[in-house]
């Protein structure tokens, strides 16, 4: 029986959601506004043209080439975890908005939840973005199946 599952490395994964994370806090901790709309551009960019999701590609040819990291191959599907991130990136548009109209509390704590949810992928290898995805795969929404 053949299997439409591909490969995915839950390395890149994880680096990615540390990456995310990452720039996020130094931008909360700087109060640099510009931060979340810039994270949010990489990761819609990378969910349209994953070739050119730079989280991935600093991962592919700087960390696993200088043995920072190691590949963590796994059977799965990319897509889940794709919407989780273009689903990330819009809510990030969405703070940044707040933050440009000088609702920086709105703005942050919006930012938060993404932080928070990255975290919790990264900690907790609970991805609310491809929860999202299966529920809606479930209720038959069409695009979203794990196929």
């Amino acid at each position: 029986m053949s299997s439409s599952k591909n490969k995915i490395d839950i390395n890149a994964l994880k680096f990615n959601q540390i990456s995310i994370s990452t720039g996020l806090l130094i931008g909360f901790v700087f109060n640099l506004g510009y931060v979340p709309i810039l994270i949010a551009f990489i990761m819609l960019l990378g969910s349209l043209v994953p070739e050119l999701s730079l989280f991935k590609q600093i991962y592919k040819y700087i960390l696993i080439p200088f043995k920072l990291a190691s590949p963590n191959i796994v059977e799965g599907t990319s897509k889940p975890h794709t919407f989780a991130q273009a689903f990330g990136g819009a809510v990030l548009v969405i703070s940044s908005i707040f933050l440009f109209y000088g609702e920086a509390v709105t703005g942050w704590a919006i930012t938060w939840m993404v932080i928070i949810l990255a975290l919790a992928n990264i900690v907790f290898g609970f991805c609310a973005g491809c929860f999202i995805y299966f529920q809606l795969g479930k209720l038959g929404v069409p695009g979203f199946s794990d196929n």
